[in-house]
């Protein structure tokens, strides 16, 4: 039950973050490309990455901050169901060329933010 708690807890911080990084953007960017999924994503795989390493590597792989931290606010903060229907919504409204651009530019920078979240992790921690 500690568990769930945690991972309600953080993931009700997560979603207000993510609440706020939306209208954030919205305001700075427009409606017309979804900029705000494609920044979550990117930073939370960083966080991910950077969080999960520190976490193993710095306070031996807590089970309960890594469920607060990772599963909680992180997984309330970046979600790939908004980035499926953002995609739909992209084709629908563009066409397949600006659907396919936002799904190489969200996944290949992402997995490239973890990476350089695990980077950084090591290298302030090792």
């Amino acid at each position: 039950m500690r568990l769930l708690i945690l991972a309600i807890t953080g993931g009700a911080l997560g979603s207000g973050a993510r609440h706020l990084v939306n209208i954030g953007m919205a305001r700075a960017f427009g409606l017309a490309y979804p900029w705000w999924t494609l920044t979550v994503n990117i930073v939370g795989s960083f966080l991910m990455g950077f969080l999960v390493d520190m976490i193993t590597r710095r306070f031996g792989g807590s089970v309960e901050m890594r469920t607060f931290l990772a599963t909680g606010i992180l997984g309330g903060f970046t979600t790939f169901s908004a980035f499926s229907l953002d995609i739909v919504s992209l084709f629908d409204r563009n066409g397949s060329a600006s659907a396919l651009i936002y799904i190489i530019a969200s996944v290949a920078i992402s997995l490239a933010a973890l990476y350089a979240g695990v980077a950084l992790s090591r290298a302030l921690f090792s």
